[in-house]
């Protein structure tokens, strides 16, 4: 079980394919880790080098109560396995991460897709009431330090989404989606503290000049929404791609789909 050390933590990572090929690092959810990318995986590996790792507070990396930048442990994760440069993956935080490394270490980035992601510094959105009404029910979960009820309220609001019920989704995605985020709940007291980009990127996306795919699920949350109009609007080189019946992890409840698309957009960009 790969884990590498950096200071504070144990980061766990998995690499497929060959060494010598373009190279993808996938960057996975709040509500998730890195077992998100599963269905992925073997066909993303056939024609590059997929790295992935659980951030800290997630999966099976281990951290101490510290400052640290998750800009760092990326690029510590690429440096241990010798990769110059990558093209990112990010889903959620994990695309807010991915936005940020690409503005701190422009020579390592070679392209970039977000999923249901923002800049850092994008200022906040109006949530609707049913939005509103379940943050509500997280605040309290949280509060209670019910941390089991809370990684599941977390999945209500971001995997299922405020306009769609349980009984709307297919049971193995929904099966899947809570499994992602339990196994997150251990984590639940560490405390580590990210140290945040300065100055944030969402006045700085502008001068990204990377191919950019960003996607979002059509049932995603207002502010990803939002989120998704801005990139798309604002980075220099960005397609866009709105997944239909889906909310925040389109890549797992649609993995085919998914896929399908970025394996075509990785190939239009020679990425």
């Amino acid at each position: 079980m790969p884990h590498l050390t950096v200071p504070g933590a144990s980061l766990y990572y998995e690499t497929e394919g060959r060494a010598a090929a373009p190279a993808l690092l996938l960057l996975h959810a709040g509500i998730a880790n890195l077992r998100m990318w599963d269905p992925q995986i073997a066909a993303l590996a056939a024609g590059h080098f997929v790295i992935r790792f659980d951030s800290r507070g997630f999966g099976q990396t281990t951290t101490e109560d510290v400052a640290f930048s998750n800009r760092a442990d990326a690029i510590a994760v690429l440096d241990h396995l010798g990769v110059a440069a990558v093209t990112l993956v990010g889903c959620s935080r994990g695309g807010s991460i991915a936005i940020d490394v690409a503005l701190e270490h422009p020579d390592r980035v070679t392209g970039l897709v977000t999923i249901g992601s923002g800049p850092s510094g994008f200022p906040e959105v109006e949530l609707t009431e049913a939005e509103d009404a379940l943050f509500d029910e997280l605040d309290l979960a949280f509060d209670a330090k019910d941390w089991h009820r809370l990684a599941r309220l977390e999945v209500a609001l971001w995997a299922i989404g405020p306009l769609r019920t349980e009984v709307d989704l297919d049971p193995e995605f929904l099966s899947t989606a809570y499994a992602l985020n339990r196994v997150n709940v251990v984590h639940a007291e560490e405390n580590p503290l990210p140290i945040p980009l300065e100055p944030p990127a969402s006045n700085r996306v502008v001068d990204m000049e990377v191919p950019a795919l960003v996607t979002v699920g059509e049932f995603d949350i207002t502010p990803a929404l939002a989120q998704y109009e801005y990139l798309l609007s604002t980075l220099p080189r960005a397609s866009g791609c709105t997944f239909r019946n889906t909310a925040h992890l389109p890549s797992v409840e649609r993995p085919a789909e998914f896929e399908r698309v970025l394996v075509a957009w990785l190939a239009e960009n020679g990425l």
